[in-house]
C-alpha cells in the first residue's frame, strides 16, 4: 500500500510563487547549485533570485498588474527565470505551445489577452522559428531576451542590487488565490483550452508530490519535458526549485542520445518523460547509461507494458507511471517505488476529493471528476477573452473514463470520446492500441474513428509497421479472449505517428492522415 513520505501540510501553499523561491533560498542556502541548463550553466538559488527581479522589473514596463504575459521559449534557466520574473511583479506568465503552429497560439492569446511575449533570438534560430516569430510579430509584440539584456535599465539593475538584501520589497505583493500561470490542453482532441492556475493551486500540487513520492538531498532530477506543458512546469521545473532538489534541464525530449549522456553525465537520479520519449531514451542507452536512476516517472500517455518491460530488462529501471490533467496543475494520482501496481497509475494525492460517475454502454468504469487544492481557478474561453469561468462547485470533469480497486489504486480506461459505437456496443480506442502493441510492440500505433454514411463508425488502426496485417490482429485477439469488436476495420501503415510536443499523440493529426490515405485508395479504385 502506499504511504505518505511527508506530511501533507496545505498551509505551505499559502504563499506566492516568488515566495516560495525565496523560501527556499532562505531554507537551503542562497549559494546551493539548484539548477543546470541546457548548456552546462550552473545556477545557484543566488543567481535565480538576482535574474528573476532585474528581468521582472524590465519586462513589466508597458503591463498593467495582473495582465498576461506570453512565454515562448524551451525548457531551461531562461524559461524559468522568465516565469518568475514575470510573476514576482505581478503579472502572469501565459505558457505558449510553439509546437502547436500559428493557429493553436493566436486561440491562445486571445483567450489570454496576450499582447506580449517574451521568447529568444537563440531559441528562434535554433528551433528554425523564424516564419512563426514573423507571424507572431504581426499579432502581439516579441520581447527578445537578449535585447533585453543588452539594454538593462538602470532600475532593473538597482532592483537587482537591493533584491540581494530585500527582495520581497522590490518584488509585488500577491495573494496566493490569484493567477500565477496560464496554461492550455494539448489540444489532442480538438482546439486547446486556457486553464488559469493559481499560486495556491501549483505550490499545494508540490505539497502533494513531496508527500507522496520520496525525495533525497542527493537526488538529481532531468527534465526534458516542456514548460508550456503542466508536467514539465510544476514537477519538472517549479518542484525541484522549491524542495531543493537540483534540476538537470533539457530543451526538448526529441534528443534521445543527447539525454543520456546527460543523464549519465551528471548522475541523474530522477526522470521525468512520457511513454513515447522513455522507450526513445532506453532504446539509445547502453546498460550502463541511466544505472544512476532510482526513479523515472512516467505521465501523460499510457506507459505500455512493453516500455515497462523494456526498461526492466536493458536497464534495470523500474518505471512509475502518474496521472495528471492540466486542470489539476497537474498531478492526481502516481504509483510509488513500494506501490507500483502495472495497468494503474497509483494512488490519489492527498486532499483530494474523488468521484466516478456511470457512463453508459461501459461497465468497467466511470467519468472521474476530482476537487481538491490543486485544481485550478477555472477556463478562458475565445468568447469572453480574460473571463475566468470557475469548475462548478470546484468539481473538474477530466473527460477520462476510470476505475478505483479496492486498494485505492485508479486505473484510466481512456478518454470518453475515445469511446466508438460499433454494432451498438461500446469499443475503447485505447484497446484497440493496446493489442497492437502488444502484438507489434516494436511500432507505434494509433486508433482512431472515421465515419461511414452506410456503416455509422468505423475503427482505423494507423501504425508504422508497414507489414502490419489485419488478419493477424484477428487472430490475436480471438487467442485472448478480446471481444472481436476491437479489431478495426482498416490498417493504414504511416512512416510515423505525429505526436504532440509535450509527447501525446496528435490525434486529430492521426486522423488527417487516416483520411489521405483512404482518400488515395478510393481514387485508385
Amino acid at each position: 500500500m502506499a504511504r505518505p513520505f511527508a506530511t501533507f501540510d496545505v498551509s505551505r501553499a499559502r504563499r506566492s510563487l516568488f515566495r516560495a523561491l525565496l523560501d527556499a533560498a532562505g531554507k537551503f542556502g542562497a549559494d546551493r547549485q539548484i539548477l543546470v541548463d541546457g548548456d552546462g550553466r550552473v545556477f545557484k538559488y543566488r543567481d535565480l533570485i538576482r535574474a528573476t527581479l532585474a528581468l521582472g522589473f524590465a519586462l513589466k514596463q508597458g503591463t498593467r498588474p495582473g495582465e498576461s504575459v506570453g512565454v515562448m521559449l524551451p525548457t531551461g534557466a531562461a524559461a524559468a527565470i522568465a516565469v518568475f520574473a514575470i510573476s514576482a511583479y505581478g503579472r502572469v506568465p501565459a505558457m505558449l505551445n510553439f509546437t502547436a503552429g500559428m493557429q493553436s497560439l493566436r486561440t491562445a492569446m486571445q483567450m489570454a489577452n496576450v499582447k506580449r511575449v517574451v521568447t529568444a533570438h537563440r531559441f528562434i534560430e535554433l528551433g528554425k522559428f523564424e516564419s512563426l516569430a514573423q507571424e507572431l510579430g504581426r499579432e502581439c509584440k516579441l520581447i527578445y531576451l537578449e535585447d533585453v539584456r543588452d539594454r538593462l535599465p538602470l532600475g532593473a539593475k538597482a532592483a537587482a542590487v537591493i533584491g540581494k538584501f530585500a527582495p520581497a520589497a522590490v518584488a509585488a505583493r500577491q495573494r496566493p488565490d490569484r493567477p500565477a500561470a496560464i496554461l492550455f490542453t494539448s489540444g489532442t482532441e480538438g482546439e486547446p483550452k486556457g486553464v488559469v492556475l493559481s499560486h495556491f493551486n501549483i505550490l499545494a500540487n508540490v505539497e502533494q508530490v513531496r508527500s507522496h513520492l520520496e525525495l533525497f538531498d542527493h537526488d538529481v532530477l532531468f527534465n526534458p519535458l516542456p514548460v508550456f506543458h503542466c508536467f514539465g512546469l510544476t514537477v519538472g521545473t517549479f518542484m525541484p526549485i522549491f524542495l531543493g532538489v537540483k534540476a538537470v534541464m533539457h530543451p526538448t525530449p526529441r534528443q534521445p542520445h543527447e539525454i543520456v549522456r546527460r543523464i549519465r553525465e551528471y548522475g541523474a537520479t530522477i526522470l521525468l518523460a512520457t511513454d513515447t520519449f522513455v522507450s526513445q531514451y532506453i532504446r539509445a542507452a547502453d546498460e550502463d547509461d541511466l544505472s544512476s536512476l532510482r526513479l523515472a516517472v512516467c505521465g501523460a500517455e499510457r506507459l505500455r507494458d512493453e516500455t515497462r518491460q523494456l526498461a526492466r530488462h536493458k536497464c534495470q529501471v523500474e518505471l512509475l507511471e502518474g496521472y495528471g490533467v492540466t486542470e489539476a496543475s497537474p498531478v492526481i494520482s502516481a504509483n510509488q517505488p513500494e506501490a507500483n501496481r502495472p495497468g494503474t497509475v497509483g494512488h490519489f494525492m492527498p486532499g483530494m476529493e474523488t468521484r466516478v460517475e456511470p457512463v453508459e454502454g461501459i461497465r468497467d468504469g466511470g467519468r472521474l471528476l476530482v476537487r481538491g487544492p490543486n485544481v485550478m481557478l477555472g477556463y478562458l474561453s475565445t468568447d469572453e477573452p480574460g473571463k475566468i469561468h470557475p469548475p462548478d462547485d470546484g468539481w473538474h470533469d477530466t473527460g477520462d473514463v476510470a476505475s478505483v480497486d479496492e486498494d485505492g489504486y485508479l486505473a484510466i480506461r481512456g478518454r470518453l470520446r475515445r469511446f466508438a459505437k460499433i454494432g451498438g456496443e461500446t469499443v475503447s480506442l485505447t484497446v484497440v492500441e493496446n493489442c497492437a502493441s502488444a502484438l507489434w510492440p516494436d511500432h507505434s500505433h494509433a486508433a482512431i474513428v472515421l465515419r461511414d454514411e452506410r456503416r455509422g463508425e468505423n475503427i482505423v488502426l494507423v501504425t508504422t509497421n508497414a507489414r502490419a496485417d489485419r488478419n493477424e490482429l484477428l487472430v490475436w485477439v480471438r487467442n485472448h479472449g478480446v471481444p472481436e469488436l476491437a479489431v478495426p476495420r482498416r490498417v493504414i501503415a504511416v512512416d510515423e505517428i505525429p505526436v504532440l510536443g509535450s509527447g501525446k499523440t496528435d490525434y486529430p493529426g492521426v486522423t488527417r492522415l487516416a483520411m489521405q490515405a483512404t482518400q488515395t485508395s478510393s481514387a485508385a479504385e
